[in-house]
């Protein structure tokens, strides 16, 4: 039996652990949800839970997975993504169907992973532009700790910075709770520099930072250079470098014990919440969160 990566092993750092995982929100797709016999069952009661939208879904599918996770009592969060969406007409028709079939008032809004726009929208804040998500009570939009080529191509961060800008000045002029969602990184360091960096520019938009859960470490790379991860993407390279860890799945304590105990210690550090990528299967990722996260990840069932 190959050996597991140790759990953070100290009882402050375990404290440390449980304290920034709570509240966890999780991804889902209407695909993989439909593996799963019970949320209730892996997940804690207070988990939001989000949909990913990704395109040729169906909306008749997102909505059916949103009133699903709504019926065992957790918060969803399904996925905006401009650039698949035609018109404001879609757009309102989206909304209304998730309201009125699943009493969703929360969004992920982002661009989206498509190239070429379908329709009228290319951005996330053409989406908040509309006014239609104005009875919402929560609004998240991408967040991006390595930067993002599609957006500054010539690697620099200026239009990121420019629309974070802009969805900061957003944020002081709704009632909804807003958030930075982020991408899914492997290096501390280079994320705590850079929400620092964010609240030194006048940015004070809680952050939800992305982990990948417990996957293969093949898994994991592919993820990785097809999401665009950039460079902390050398951690996982210099890992498959060493043939004694090559085949042992990957697993994030270094990654989020870094950052809890980082958190611990810095109570006003911008990272609020920790969002899970399950690359390696959603109950992978729920069992390794009620292993790791004490109280933090006690499944609903189970409370």
């Amino acid at each position: 039996m190959k050996k597991k990566e140790a759990a953070v092993p100290t009882d402050g750092a375990s404290n440390a652990l449980e304290a920034f995982l709570k509240g966890f929100s999780i991804e889902v797709m209407p695909r993989t949800a439909e593996k799963v016999e019970s949320f209730r069952a892996i997940l804690p009661q207070e988990t939001r839970v989000y949909i990913a939208h990704i395109e040729g879904t169906p909306i008749e599918d997102m909505v059916a997975t949103a009133k699903r996770l709504a019926g065992e009592g957790f918060a969803v969060m399904p996925h905006f993504p401009a650039r698949i969406i035609a018109n404001k007409a879609t757009l309102a028709d989206w909304i209304a169907r998730y309201r009125g079939e699943a009493g969703v008032d929360q969004a992920l809004l982002l661009a989206g992973g498509v190239s070429a726009p379908v329709g009228d929208f290319h951005a996330s804040m053409q989406l908040m532009e509309t006014g239609l998500f104005g009875d919402f009570k929560r609004l998240h939009v991408a967040g991006h700790p390595e930067g993002n080529r599609d957006i500054d191509p010539d690697g620099s961060d200026r239009n990121v910075m420019d629309a974070l800008r802009w969805k900061q000045k957003f944020s002081e002029t709704t009632d909804a709770q807003m958030a930075l969602a982020t991408q899914f990184c492997f290096e501390a360091g280079p994320v705590i520099a850079w929400a620092n960096a964010l609240r030194d520019a006048g940015i004070h938009l809680p952050i939800h930072i992305g982990v990948a859960g417990p996957a293969k470490l093949q898994t994991l790379i592919k993820f990785a250079i097809a999401c665009g991860v950039g460079p902390s993407l050398k951690v996982l390279q210099k890992r498959a470098m060493d043939v004694t860890k090559l085949l042992m799945p990957y697993e994030p304590n270094e990654f989020v014990g870094a950052l809890a105990a980082y958190k611990a210690a810095n109570p006003d550090f911008g990272i609020e919440r920790v969002h899970f990528f399950p690359l390696g299967g959603i109950k992978t990722n729920a069992t390794w969160i009620t292993g790791n996260g004490g109280a933090s990840g006690v499944p609903a069932a189970q409370e």
